[in-house]
């Protein structure tokens, strides 16, 4: 019975060293542990191949903000690009009305 009660007792004396023994989180850590959480909210409406896609880009700092900005500048690069081709626009008066375009 002394032999149950001192095994018991270095079991939990253990289990207690190893709780204590565990370290704190990093800032890199918990600033990955909150862009978890973060994008694991803004992807509750997705599912499959949609949300591996949205959280692979949102754990890598690319947002789904940031996406659709580069998509509606790249939109904004094509309607320009067909502007000037429908006005057959070459040299530098192409490159002003491009510049203008996309600027505004």
């Amino acid at each position: 019975m002394k032999w149950l009660m001192t095994a018991l007792l270095c079991i939990a004396f253990g289990a207690f060293a190893q709780d204590k023994d565990k370290k704190a989180p990093s800032e890199k850590q918990k600033a990955q542990q909150e862009r978890m959480k973060a994008c694991n909210e803004k992807a509750s409406d997705k599912k499959g191949d949609e949300r591996k896609k949205f959280m692979s880009a949102c754990l890598s700092g690319k947002d789904a903000g940031a996406s659709s900005k580069q998509q509606a500048q790249q939109q904004k690069m094509k309607d320009c690009n067909k502007q000037a081709a429908d006005k057959k626009m070459k040299g530098d008066d192409r490159k002003k009305f491009m510049s203008s375009c996309l600027s505004g």
